[in-house]
């Protein structure tokens, strides 16, 4: 069996507007009701044995909600971990129009998110540049890396970062070059891996043999895994996907999320569970094993990242 844990991303649990392509439509999307539902699922999470959990300051209140949570339940046994380099902007307008988050990687915003993020300590265990990208220039800000080597020893923290994109690669081979008294900065990668993008493979596994952090995020491609006749070109894996979900007795959550665990046996996969019945079906993905012929097959459904990323960009904040 694979050593992968789930843990549980705060993205879609506190904002009303997310990329993803969502099946429901009809919340209450009220501050109110999203930190009810947020308390709700952090509980049930903690309660089935999730112990990661994974936010940032541009999902919404999302970490608001951590935090407070975080308060009020006191438990000793929890790994926090947030970002900076985003901010939200929507401000809970629903349908807003604009950019619902900005991104700036300077040395101003990450003192000042750092100031609200610190509240996580002292479960806070990874801290994250949020999708560092080469053209932001944040890996050659010295700065920036500075002052994550401080917080990483004043707080006995690891540093990681994000990445998206077709430069996913090349981001990560560049941060791992970030080195202070011969030891490299990044301890954690959070990347972007799916049955559909799984470009980065090599590369993860051998972070992983060095015994860095990965974290997986989108492993269900915004929802791209769930038929939809959009998706033309999926067809033929929306059909497979459903022959094992079959097998399985298992949502196609839990198909997508196993294959990682057993191909890319990374730290953690993250689910991005906007409610109780989605937390659950996904947890369903510590209850098999997929074999070495369906390993293959499921591979084998990968697209091209530029594909992959273009497709992407074009979903609708919903």
């Amino acid at each position: 069996m694979s050593n992968t844990k789930i843990g549980l991303g705060l993205a879609a649990l506190g904002r009303p507007d997310y990329i993803n392509i969502r099946s429901k439509t009809d919340i209450d999307k009220s501050v109110e009701a999203f930190k009810s539902n947020a308390f709700k699922v952090l509980d049930e999470s903690y309660q089935l044995g999730i112990r990661d959990f994974d936010v940032a300051p541009s999902y919404g209140l999302g970490e608001q909600f951590l935090m407070d949570w975080n308060t009020s339940r006191a438990h000793k046994d929890i790994n926090l971990s947030t970002k900076f380099g985003y901010t939200y902007v929507a401000n809970w307008e629903i349908g807003f129009s604009g950019k619902h988050e900005i991104k700036e990687h300077s040395i101003e915003k990450l003192n000042e998110q750092w100031e609200v993020s610190k509240g996580l300590l002292p479960n806070l265990k990874i801290y994250q540049i949020h999708s560092a990208t080469l053209e932001s220039g944040v890996l050659s800000n010295t700065a920036v890396l500075m002052r994550l080597h401080e917080l990483k020893h004043k707080h006995h923290i690891k540093i990681g970062m994000s990445s998206s994109g077709t430069e996913q690669e090349s981001i990560i081979k560049k941060a791992q070059n970030v080195v202070f008294d011969g030891e490299e900065l990044f301890d954690s990668y959070q990347v972007t891996f799916n049955i559909f993008e799984s470009s980065t493979f090599k590369i993860l596994k051998a972070l992983i043999a060095k015994g860095k952090t990965i974290i997986i995020k989108e492993a269900l491609a915004n929802g791209r895994v769930f038929r939809n006749e959009k998706f033309q070109n999926y067809q033929k894996a929306y059909q497979y996907l459903e022959s094992l979900s079959a097998k399985y007795h298992v949502g196609i959550d839990a198909i997508a999320m196993r294959f990682i665990m057993q191909y890319l046996e990374p730290t953690l996969v993250l689910s991005g569970a906007s409610d109780l019945q989605q937390l659950n079906q996904n947890l369903k993905a510590m209850e098999f094993e997929l074999n070495e012929n369906e390993i293959l097959k499921l591979k084998s459904l990968s697209v091209s990242p530029k594909h992959y990323w273009q497709e992407r960009s074009d979903l609708k904040w919903n």
